[in-house]
């Protein structure tokens, strides 16, 4: 599952956001750090604002570092889910770099299609009483448990989709998956896969067998064009 990555401008229209590297997934009570930089805060804003971050990791550290041409004008930390960090142009820069640290949290909530994902960050832009969404990210998280029965699903769809049976035994899967019982999903993909071999196995035998039936009449046509065919060669002699 890839990353999600929302991008509205509103109001800030002229920031530039540039979010790190961020996983495409990660596993419950994993680390997760990336970094997001935000340019020219105060183009087309005004002087004063407030950037409010926020997320879903657990056990988090922000790190927000503001330069200007490259120099650390100002640094601060932040140990909570969200926060609040007041910019102004008299004596900030013109980058302000945000660091997040945190723990991949538990899923409250299994989903199949789509993926369960928690929120690795969410900017907002914060104007007295009005706020715009700057940016924000979501991640595709797991367990082990979790891991496994989704990739039985994923190939027991494709099986699924390719011989157009087992889709009872499919549906019970993704109802056990997202249900949080991972042995019984894994166990309806396995019987959704054995079904879908079975009817392939048995497209193929049915196929083999018109196959074999069609060569038969073949034969027989070609065999009694010949005896036609020799039948009425011998026909002028037996007159004579």
């Amino acid at each position: 599952m890839l990353a999600l990555s929302l991008v509205a401008v509103g109001t800030a229209g002229a920031i530039s956001v540039s979010p790190g590297e961020v996983p495409n997934e990660s596993q419950v009570g994993e680390t997760v750090t990336t970094t997001v930089t935000v340019e020219d805060p105060f183009v087309d804003m005004p002087d004063e604002w407030t950037l409010q971050g926020s997320t879903e990791l657990t056990n988090v550290s922000w790190t927000v570092t503001v330069r200007q041409q490259g120099e650390q004008v100002s640094q601060e930390t932040f140990g909570e889910q969200s926060f609040d960090h007041p910019l102004n142009a008299s004596n900030n820069g013109d980058t302000v770099i945000v660091e997040i640290t945190g723990d991949t949290p538990a899923v409250d909530n299994y989903t199949y299609e789509p993926a369960e994902t928690y929120t690795l960050y969410d900017f907002d832009t914060v104007q007295g009483s009005s706020t715009n969404d700057l940016n924000a990210t979501a991640v595709h998280h797991y367990t082990n448990a979790s891991k496994n029965a989704r990739l039985a699903i994923d190939e027991a769809a494709a099986a699924v989709n390719e011989s157009g049976t087992g889709q009872n035994d499919l549906d019970q899967a993704i109802s056990a998956y997202e249900n949080g019982n991972f042995e019984n999903a894994e166990s309806n993909a396995q019987d959704a896969v054995e079904a879908a071999e079975q009817a392939q196995q048995s497209s193929q035998r049915n196929q083999t067998i018109l196959m074999g039936v069609g060569a038969l009449v073949v034969l027989a046509i070609i065999g009694g064009g010949i005896y036609y065919w020799r039948s009425n060669q011998d026909e002028p002699t037996k007159l004579q």
